[in-house]
């Protein structure tokens, strides 16, 4: 009966931290850029879209196909360190937790947000 005290503890302290990592992956932004800055895609901690700064030298026609692909390259560098900080939040949201199954944390599971 101790141990299922301890882990229904331990799940109100996750659920308590994962609120906490909510918020504030909520709050988060990050950017991401390509060529050497001249497009910057900014993103929530969640990974909407919040934002988008195109260099006025790349809105010529003949360009277009280079400012394509700079605007992908620059969302794949923000969506990579906005995923870099969710892990982030999530290890420190498991730290200290000894949920068994879970490896002492979230052993792999992801989250859908």
């Amino acid at each position: 009966m101790k141990n299922l005290g301890n882990m229904l503890k331990q799940a109100q302290q996750m659920q308590s931290k994962m609120q906490e990592m909510q918020a504030t992956l909520e709050a988060a932004t990050m950017e991401g850029q390509a060529g050497a800055g001249m497009v910057r895609v900014t993103l929530s901690g969640k990974g909407d879209l919040k934002g988008l700064a195109i260099d006025p030298s790349l809105m010529v026609a003949e360009e277009r196909e280079v400012l394509e692909d700079l605007i992908v390259a620059a969302h794949a560098d923000a969506k990579q360190k906005v995923e870099a900080m969710m892990a982030e939040e999530m290890s420190k949201a498991t730290s200290g937790l000894n949920i068994p199954g879970m490896g002492g944390g979230l052993g792999g599971f992801k989250l859908p947000f």
